[in-house]
């Protein structure tokens, strides 16, 4: 009888992937005008970027120079990175400092600015958007800011200083170690204000207003009370959307540095993970070694985005 029972319940068990299979066949059969929608985006995002993930994970195990074929050598890569590569350990610590203070103050500020913008008029509010998101408009430039730190007396901020006999000499901004990072951070804060702030002032436009007005009959009765309980909640996609934006560009930061500081910088004071990725993949063509760079990139993008994640579904406890 026992044994009866137990063959019961094992076919039952196989059974249920099969149900599941059948029923998931029969939803897709429903929906498949809008299966057939999603399609070439869908093609087009697996062509162009799970399979090139997917890629570079497996070259990053091997010995790759774009001129022989692949050599599997296992681990040896990622112990390279972490236990011989000093300018790796360099360049990690440059871009973690770089991603823990740029990220938050940035997607703060982001938001901050949106909130307070969100109140004006109309017409103010369009050109207080536009004013704040100009340089995200602008390109390059940022290039500006090599006029304003330039190391002769001819720099605005050197000049500044001499005139005002605050120093005897002009200091050498982009060329001092100690100085490199503070100006790069300075420089990526200015240029944050982009699609994250836009996303906000979105979401801030869109949200129900009568969301508010049950708050008010619920208790809610100051402004902080109804940001966080309220406007807060009712904007997660907008929120989760701004923060992986603002993670990708905190830990991708590469231009900015390189047009400042030079490449490579003076003492790596301004290399990154993203500009030791371009040395050993657009110049040394190390293909394996460089998709090892970028697989730990990756890794740590991911784990962020699943940290912000969980901390913005506490959002309004």
């Amino acid at each position: 009888m026992i044994q009866l029972v137990r063959k019961t319940r094992t076919a039952l068990g196989s059974g249920k992937p099969r149900l599941k299979m059948n029923l998931t066949l029969k939803e897709m059969k429903r929906k498949k005008v809008i299966y057939a929608m999603i399609a070439p985006y869908f093609l087009i995002f697996f062509a162009f970027t799970v399979l090139p993930v997917c890629l570079s994970l497996l070259v990053s195990f091997t010995n790759f120079n774009m001129l022989e074929f692949p050599k599997w050598v296992g681990w040896r890569n990622y112990a390279q990175l972490f236990v011989r590569d000093d300018v790796f350990l360099i360049a990690l610590k440059n871009t973690l400092i770089f991603a823990a203070i740029t990220g938050p103050v940035s997607y703060i500020a982001c938001f901050v600015l949106a909130w307070v913008i969100n109140e004006f008029p109309p017409k103010l509010r369009a050109i207080a958007t536009l004013v704040f998101y100009a340089p995200a408009l602008s390109g390059s430039a940022f290039i500006v800011w090599t006029l304003l730190f330039s190391s002769d007396s001819y720099g605005y901020i050197n000049a500044f200083l001499l005139k005002w006999h605050l120093i005897m000499e002009p200091i050498l901004w982009l060329k001092t170690p100690k100085y490199i990072m503070p100006i790069i951070i300075i420089v990526q804060l200015w240029l944050s204000l982009g699609t994250s702030f836009l996303a906000f002032i979105a979401g801030l436009q869109s949200m129900d207003k009568t969301l508010l007005e049950a708050g008010a009959i619920d208790g809610i009765r100051n402004r902080w009370q109804e940001l966080w309980f309220i406007t807060l909640p009712s904007m997660r996609p907008m929120l989760m959307f701004g923060a992986v934006i603002q993670i990708t560009a905190s830990f991708a930061v590469a231009e900015v540095a390189t047009a400042l500081a030079g490449f490579p910088s003076v003492k790596y004071a301004g290399h990154t993970i993203v500009t030791h990725l371009m040395d050993y993949g657009s110049i040394r063509f190390e293909m394996g070694y460089a998709s090892a760079i970028a697989t730990v990139l990756f890794a740590m993008m991911l784990g962020s985005n699943l940290i912000v994640r969980k901390l913005l579904a506490k959002v309004g406890e």
